[in-house]
Formats: C-alpha cells, sequence, structure tokens
C-alpha cells in the first residue's frame, strides 16, 4: 500500500458505521411514533381508545443501547469478513446458514436489530402495562420478521429444495393446503391419533350427562380401593383427555392405580344451544351437579377433588358457593397450575383492560360463542416462535411432516366457550380479580368467601408457566385457610403437570416447614429440590384424604345412574 492512500478496511468499516448509525436514528425514530393504541386495538377491537400513551427514553439506558448496538454491528462486520459468522439462536443452528455466508450475516443482523429493539423497550419510561404490551407487540414482530420464515432467506430450506430437486417444495405447497382446508396450522401428524382409540383409552363408562358434561367412571384396577372417591375437574377451555393421553402418561390412568375410585368431568363442546349458557350455569349445573352425582353413586359422604387451570378456578368457586350453603360435600382439594387471585396473569395481562372486556361483554355477554379456533391462535401467539414459525418453516418452507405426539394433537383439538360465561370469567377474574373480594360476587345466589373454604389442599404450579405464572398458582395459598401443601414442578403449564414417575424426569420443589410467605420467592427460597415427578408426593398426600380401603365395585354407576356409552364418550368426540 502506498503511502497516503486509504486504508479500504478503515473506509469499509467507516461507511459500515455510518449506515448502522444512520438506522439506528431511523429505528429509533419510528419506535418513539409507534402506535401504542395500535396493539390496543387489535386486543379489544373496540371503538372508544384510550389514547396512546406518550413514550419517554431513559438517557442513560438510550445511549448505552446504543454504544453496545455499534459494538456489536462493527463486531458482526467484523466476523463477517472473517467469514465466522456467529448465530446463537436455534432457528440459525444448521449448518447450511453457517455455509451461505449472506443468508449468515442475513440472520446475524436480524438478531444484531432484535437485540436492539428490545434495548429499545427496557429504555421506555411508562407505566407497567404499556412497557408489557411493547414488549409482546415487539416480540409478536421480531418472531414474524425472522429471515428463517421466508423461503428466500432460509439457507436450510433452499439447501433441502436443491437436494430434492424441489420435492420438499412440493410437499410444503401439499402441506399448506392440507392445513388450510382443516383451519389450523398442523403441530402433530394428527391422522396418526383418534379419540378413544389411541388416546383417552383408560377403562370407563358414561354414567350421567346433562347438556354441559359427561361424568365418566373408570374401572378399578385394583381389589380393594379408597372409601373416598375422587372427581376430576378439567378445564372447559380444553378437552378432559390431557389427563389421559397415553397409558404411560395418564394421569387418570395413575389415580386409578393407587386405589382411588375415579371419575372424571368431560365437557360438551358448546355450540349454539349452549350459547346462552352462564358461570352460574357451569358451577350449579356442572361441577356441583358432579360433585353430588359422584357422591350418589358412590355412597360417599364426601369426595376428594382436583380442579386444573380454569377447572381449578372453577372448583374453587363451587366450594366457596357450597361452603356458604352449609355444604362439607368435598373433603379435600388439589389445584394444578390454577388461579383464584388474578393479580399475576403473566403475558396475558396485554389483552386485558376494560375496553376489552366491554367489547366481549357486548358482543358475547347476552349469548353466543367464543371460537375455539380463535382461543387456540391467542395461546400459540403466546409462545410464537415455538408454537406458530416454527412449524410455518418445518411444514411449509421445508415440507417436513410434524411427527406424531399426543400432547400436540391434544392442543389442537380446540373448544369453543359461552360468551356469557367467557364474559364473566374475563370481568371477575382478569380485570377485576374479583374471587378474591370476599362477597363482592354472587354466583348461584351465594356471596363468594374463598376464607370459608376450610379444607386440606393440595396446591401445585409450573416453575416455567406462562399461562399461570408460578406467583399466580402459589397465591392460592393466601386465600384458602385449610391446611395446605404447595409443590412447584419443573417445566411449563402442561409438561410440569404431565410428568409420570416412570420417566424420571424433570424435578419438583418442597417446602416442609408448613410456611407460606406471601411472596413465592421466598418460598422458593426455603424450598428443596428433588429428583423427579411430584406425583408420588401428591399420592402419598391425596392417600391420607381418601379413608380406609374397601372392596371395589364389580359394575359402573348405581341405581338410577347406569351406563350410557363406554368412556370416553360422545361429547369429547365433538369438534368445533
Amino acid at each position: 500500500m502506498t503511502s497516503g492512500a486509504t486504508d479500504p478496511w478503515h473506509e469499509a468499516t467507516e461507511q459500515f458505521q455510518k449506515s448502522i448509525t444512520e438506522q439506528w436514528a431511523r429505528a429509533f425514530e419510528s419506535f418513539r411514533n409507534l402506535d401504542i393504541g395500535g396493539l390496543k386495538a387489535l386486543s379489544t377491537k373496540a371503538s372508544d381508545q384510550a389514547p396512546m400513551p406518550s413514550l419517554q427514553f431513559d438517557a442513560a439506558k438510550l445511549e448505552a443501547a446504543r454504544q453496545q448496538y455499534l459494538a456489536d454491528s462493527a463486531q458482526v462486520y467484523a466476523d463477517f469478513m472473517q467469514g465466522q459468522t456467529k448465530l446463537a439462536d436455534r432457528r440459525f443452528s444448521d449448518a447450511a446458514w453457517a455455509d451461505n455466508k449472506l443468508a449468515g450475516l442475513t440472520a446475524a443482523l436480524y438478531l444484531l436489530n432484535s437485540q436492539a429493539l428490545n434495548a429499545l423497550v427496557d429504555a421506555v419510561q411508562t407505566d407497567a402495562k404499556t412497557k408489557a404490551r411493547l414488549r409482546f407487540m415487539v416480540e409478536q414482530m421480531l418472531a414474524a420478521s425472522a429471515p428463517s420464515n421466508f423461503l428466500a432467506l432460509n439457507a436450510e430450506a433452499i439447501q433441502k429444495a436443491i437436494s430434492t430437486q424441489g420435492a420438499s417444495l412440493a410437499q410444503g405447497i401439499q402441506n399448506f393446503w392440507s392445513d388450510v382446508q382443516q383451519g389450523h396450522i398442523s403441530m402433530t401428524d394428527e391422522r396418526v391419533f383418534e379419540v378413544g382409540k389411541n388416546v383417552a383409552t383408560t377403562q370407563g363408562a358414561v354414567v350421567y350427562e346433562n347438556d354441559l358434561f359427561q361424568l365418566i367412571e373408570y374401572k378399578p384396577l385394583t381389589e380393594k380401593i379408597y372409601e373416598t372417591p375422587f372427581l376430576f375437574v378439567p378445564p372447559s377451555i380444553n378437552k378432559f383427555y390431557i389427563l389421559d393421553l397415553q397409558p404411560d402418561n395418564s394421569l387418570i390412568r395413575y389415580c386409578v392405580e393407587q386405589g382411588h375410585r375415579t371419575f372424571v368431568v368431560s365437557w360438551r363442546n358448546p355450540d349454539q344451544s349452549l350459547a346462552q349458557k352462564t358461570w352460574d350455569n357451569y358451577i350449579e349445573d356442572a361441577v356441583i351437579r358432579a360433585i353430588s352425582v359422584t357422591r350418589e353413586i358412590s355412597g360417599a359422604k364426601q369426595i376428594n377433588a382436583l380442579g386444573f387451570c380454569v377447572g381449578g378456578t372453577m372448583l374453587g368457586t363451587a366450594l366457596a358457593v357450597l361452603a356458604q350453603r352449609g355444604d362439607h360435600s368435598v373433603k379435600s382439594a388439589t389445584f394444578l397450575t390454577s388461579m383464584l387471585d388474578f393479580s399475576d396473569t403473566g403475558v396475558l395481562d396485554v389483552f386485558i383492560d376494560e375496553n376489552f372486556v366491554r367489547y366481549r361483554e357486548t358482543e358475547m355477554g347476552h349469548g353466543g360463542l367464543m371460537k375455539g379456533s380463535d382461543l387456540a391462535s391467542t395461546f400459540s401467539f403466546l409462545r410464537p416462535n415455538d408454537l406458530v414459525w416454527n412449524y410455518v418453516v418445518g411444514n411449509y418452507l421445508k415440507g417436513d411432516k410434524p411427527p406424531a405426539f399426543d400432547l400436540l394433537y391434544w392442543n389442537s383439538d380446540s373448544t369453543n366457550l359461552s360468551g356469557p360465561f367467557y364474559a364473566w370469567y374475563l370481568r371477575n377474574t382478569y380485570l377485576e380479580n374479583n374471587l378474591t373480594k370476599p362477597g363482592k360476587v354472587t354466583v348461584c345466589g351465594e356471596k363468594v368467601d374463598l376464607s370459608k373454604v376450610n379444607i386440606p389442599l393440595y396446591i401445585y404450579g409450573s416453575r416455567e408457566d406462562h399461562i399461570v405464572p408460578i406467583a399466580g398458582a402459589y397465591a392460592t395459598t393466601q386465600f384458602l385457610p385449610g391446611k395446605k401443601r404447595f409443590v412447584m414442578g419443573a417445566s411449563g403449564h402442561i409438561a410440569g403437570v404431565i410428568n409420570p414417575p416412570a420417566k424420571k424426569k424433570r424435578s419438583h420443589w418442597l417446602r416442609e416447614d408448613g410456611k407460606f410467605p406471601k411472596d413465592v420467592n421466598q418460598w422458593i427460597a426455603g424450598a428443596k429440590e428433588l429428583p423427579g415427578s411430584w406425583w408420588t408426593d401428591w399420592s402419598d398426600w391425596l392417600a391420607l384424604q381418601a379413608g380406609k380401603k374397601i372392596p371395589a365395585p364389580k359394575a359402573y354407576g348405581k341405581g338410577k345412574y347406569k351406563v350410557i356409552e363406554p368412556a370416553p364418550g360422545r361429547y369429547v368426540q365433538a369438534k368445533v
């Protein structure tokens, strides 16, 4: 190089830095002008929107983010020039991304800009609700705009198309058309599964039904059973067989194997004939009715009951109603990933405000249905990369067939909700948290007061649950006065619950001192981690509530409660 000549490396670096600085300025200006109300409009569809909050930024955080962006972008450029692009993201983990230098650079810049946008969110000075909505909006935008989602930019998909001579693209088009016809993205090979054939196979019979639910009684698997029967109340937002997928991961079968006379509520998938049903209807005519029928069939004065997710909220409400009536039909209760206190609802809080709830009340509060497909989409987009774009890329761009997975089959088998039931639930739980306010709401003619529910309790929460945050599950300990046992399991909303002991997977946390501080983090600090499933601990606890052993019944039902049809029954078969 001659003296005085411009160093091409230095020149390129300066140009790159200038370009990045300009991009930063444009991004910052765009971010400053983001329509926060736009997100609110998407979530509420209401006409009377609140004014858009003003965005202010923490100057120190903003400058730190800018400096970090400039430093990281220079490193991305240097790595690219040296052929060493670093992609610490599983979406770009395939070797094809590293082999295709341009695709690798595109992915690296995407990750760089994603980090910068999240830094901008962190720098915003606003109320917690607005910041959560900003974070959610940015997450959706970034998940949708990943280069892996586009055929022209996805190095792995391009390489597969070349190696298969276009067969992967043809299969992807076929997969897309099949999904269009079925109305949802395939998360698993749904042709492999059939309810009653290879999922929901525990032997039993329907012994009661009304227009809201069927009651299934399961065949005992032991010669003797506990005298106190056991009732599962699953979430009405999903089908019950999440508790009875395969024989080796069925919580229902496990319960039967432990010697419990087991019953389960199988919800009817609502159609227009149930469009007027209210929260009161579901508590009185379903949960309380199921408790009563279980007692009548078994001849027991009391039963043990379990509520899962929304089923736990419904069971807790029913117990409060029964307590006001002086009815002690339920001896003990188990709450799995359930909320009675809705102070901490996690990411779902971004959707909830007065406008949203009022809109839903106007739309369906006096009749109508909340479509199962809409509910399923909402829950999927809470984890957009894992539950949406992962399958878009795999199914359509790469032409893969998703593997057979029972849990994801269940996840795709969505259910409707009665509009009035759904509207009541939104206002009185997520918006106003009324169940925790003694006497605030009246259900089935009774003032709800959780402090009157004084029975033994087993309360479970999953540490990484994004639907029922661990703090939300734990909060139940603060409102029910009975003797309690709380356990925290590893993993999320479903995988943490469906964790059979034989698999020897994950772990759980217990605290034996009987203390329940208000803050869940204080409870965790004093808890001990134990390997394996929480099921065995729960089974030991439940046995203490179940009384003595008696001979197992030889037939289903009793008296007027005769066998209607074999389990799993008609109701669970109905599709939306």
